[in-house]
C-alpha cells in the first residue's frame, strides 16, 4: 500500500533529536517499572542466578532490535509495529489486532506502575516520614494505586506537551537509583560481604526443570528489556534517523542490559533469593537496607516513586493517542476519537483506558500485569520479526540499516518461544488477561465493521 502522506497537506516535524537526545530516550524508556518493582518477583522464579533472566531478555530484545532498525530506516514513520505489519501482510484485521495489542501493553504497564506506587513507594514514604504501616494488599493501598491512575487521566486529560529533553532529567533520576544499588554491590564486595556462591543457584519446583524455570524467569525478565521499539516513533523527528538509530538503539539497550545485570547480581549478593521473592516489588528497598543501612531509605523510596510515575504517564498517554488514533482511522466506533472541545484531548479515549486500567489494578497483581505485558509484546515482536523479512521483497530508495538475517529469524523464534503457554512455563493468568483485553478489541472491531463495513487502514497515522 503506497504511503498516503502529501507534503502539501501539512509540515514535516521538526527534525531536533541527534544522537545524543536519542540514546538518552531509549535507555529513558527501558529503565523504569521493570526493575524497580520485579526484581523480587524473578527471584522468586529463577533463585539466586538473578542475572542470567535478565541477560537472556536482553539477548531475545537485541535480536527484535535488528529487526526494528531495518524496519525504521525504510519506513521511517511514526507508527511502529502496525505500518510495518500493514505493509508486510496487508491484513486488516491482523494490523489492528498488532495496534490495539501495543495498546494494551501500554495499559498493563501503567497499571503495574501504579501497583508499585502505590504498594511499594508511597507505602515506604509513609512510613518514614509519618510512621504509617499500610499491607501492601490493603484497600488502601489499593486506593491509593487507583487514585494514582485517575491523577494520571487529569493530567492526559489537560495536555502534556512531552520534549526528550525532560526524558534526558528523569532518565538521571531513574538511573541515579540503580547506580546507587549498583554501589552497595561494589561496597559490599569491597569490604567482603554477600555471598558469591548464590550467582549460580537455580531453584527448582519439584514439579518442572531447569530449562522451565530460566524461561519462566525470562519471560517475566523481559517486560524490564521493553521500551526500546517506542524509539521508533521518534523517527520523524530525528536528524537522519537511518544514521543514528542503529548505533542509538543498540547502544542504549547495552547499557540498560549492564545495569540490570549489576543490580541483579547485587541483589543475590546481599540477600537471599527466598528472602528477595518474599519481598516482591519492595526487593530493591531491601537490598539499601540489608547493603547500606545507613543510607536515608527515603531517598531511594522517592527515586522509585518518580520511576514509576514517569513509565506509567507515558505509557498512559501512548494508549489513550494510539486508540484516539484507531478511531480516527474508523477502524473502531468514532466515538473514541472524540476531542474535548477545551482541552483539544481525545477525553473518550482517556476515559477508557483509565478505567481498564482501574479494573487491572483493582484485580491483578504486579507480576500478573508485567507478565501480560511482555506476553502481549512478545507476539508483537514475533510478527514484526517476520514482517522484517517478508518486506525485504519491498526495495527502498532510501538508505538504511539491513540486519543480519538471522537475527530477525532467531528474534522470531525465540520471541514465539517465550509467548508459548507451555514451553516458558509462563503461569495461565497471563493469557486470562491478554485474552479478556484482545477480546475487547476484537468486540469494537466487530462492532465498528457492521457499522461501516470494511474500512482501509492507514497505520501510519495511528499515532498522531
Amino acid at each position: 500500500m503506497a504511503e498516503a502522506t502529501p507534503q502539501t497537506e501539512q509540515p514535516e516535524l521538526h527534525r531536533a533529536i541527534g544522537p545524543k537526545l536519542l540514546l538518552f530516550f531509549v535507555v529513558g524508556d527501558i529503565l523504569g517499572t521493570g526493575i524497580y518493582a520485579l526484581t523480587g518477583n524473578v527471584a522468586g522464579k529463577i533463585g539466586g542466578a538473578l542475572w542470567l533472566p535478565f541477560l537472556l531478555a536482553f539477548v531475545v530484545a537485541f535480536l527484535t532490535a535488528f529487526s526494528y532498525l531495518e524496519l525504521v530506516g525504510k519506513y521511517p514513520k511514526a507508527a511502529g509495529a502496525a505500518l510495518y505489519t500493514n505493509r508486510a501482510f496487508g491484513i486488516h484485521f491482523l494490523t489492528f489486532m498488532v495496534a490495539f495489542a501495543v495498546m494494551c501493553s501500554g495499559i498493563t504497564s501503567a497499571s503495574s506502575a501504579a501497583l508499585a506506587f502505590g504498594r511499594t513507594y508511597l507505602r515506604q514514604l509513609l512510613v518514614e516520614f509519618f510512621d504509617v504501616a499500610l499491607s501492601p494488599e490493603s484497600l488502601v493501598i489499593t486506593g491509593i494505586a487507583i487514585v494514582f491512575i485517575a491523577g494520571l487521566a487529569l493530567i492526559n486529560f489537560r495536555g502534556v506537551s512531552e520534549s526528550v529533553k525532560t526524558n534526558v532529567v528523569l532518565t538521571c533520576i531513574e538511573l541515579s537509583g540503580l547506580v546507587i544499588i549498583i554501589l552497595i554491590g561494589i561496597w559490599a564486595v569491597v569490604n567482603g560481604d554477600g555471598e558469591p556462591g548464590r550467582l549460580t543457584e537455580i531453584n527448582v519446583p519439584s514439579n518442572s526443570s531447569v530449562m522451565l524455570a530460566v524461561t519462566s524467569a525470562t519471560a517475566l525478565a523481559f517486560f524490564a528489556m521493553v521500551g526500546f521499539e517506542d524509539s521508533v516513533n521518534m523517527a520523524e523527528e530525528c536528524k537522519s534517523p537511518a544514521k543514528i538509530f542503529p548505533r542509538a538503539m543498540l547502544w542504549g539497550m547495552g547499557i540498560a542490559a549492564v545495569i540490570y545485570v549489576l543490580v541483579a547480581i547485587t541483589s543475590s549478593l546481599l540477600i537471599p533469593s527466598d528472602e528477595l521473592a518474599k519481598a516482591g516489588s519492595s526487593a530493591l528497598l531491601r537490598v539499601v537496607t540489608v547493603g547500606a543501612p545507613g543510607f536515608p531509605l527515603w531517598i531511594f523510596a522517592l527515586i522509585g516513586l518518580l520511576a514509576v510515575i514517569n513509565s506509567a504517564l507515558i505509557n498512559m498517554l501512548m494508549a489513550s493517542r494510539l486508540l484516539y488514533g484507531m478511531a480516527n482511522e474508523k477502524i473502531i466506533p468514532k466515538f473514541f476519537g472524540t476531542v474535548h472541545p477545551f482541552r483539544r484531548t481525545p477525553w473518550i479515549s482517556i476515559v477508557f483506558t483509565t478505567g481498564v486500567a482501574v479494573i487491572l489494578v483493582s484485580t491483578a497483581d504486579i507480576g500478573k500485569l508485567g507478565g501480560t505485558t511482555s506476553l502481549l509484546l512478545l507476539i508483537v515482536f514475533t510478527i514484526v520479526n517476520v514482517a522484517c523479512l517478508v518486506l525485504r521483497r519491498e526495495k527502498s530508495e532510501r538508505e538504511h540499516f539491513r540486519a543480519p538475517t538471522w537475527a530477525p529469524v532467531l528474534g522470531a523464534i525465540t520471541c514465539a518461544y517465550l509467548a508459548m503457554p507451555v514451553l516458558s512455563g509462563r503461569p495461565w493468568g497471563d493469557y486470562v488477561i491478554a485474552g479478556w483485553l484482545l477480546l475487547a478489541g476484537l468486540v469494537l472491531w466487530g462492532i465498528n465493521r457492521v457499522l461501516h463495513g470494511k474500512v482501509e487502514t492507514h497505520p501510519e497515522n495511528l499515532g498522531k
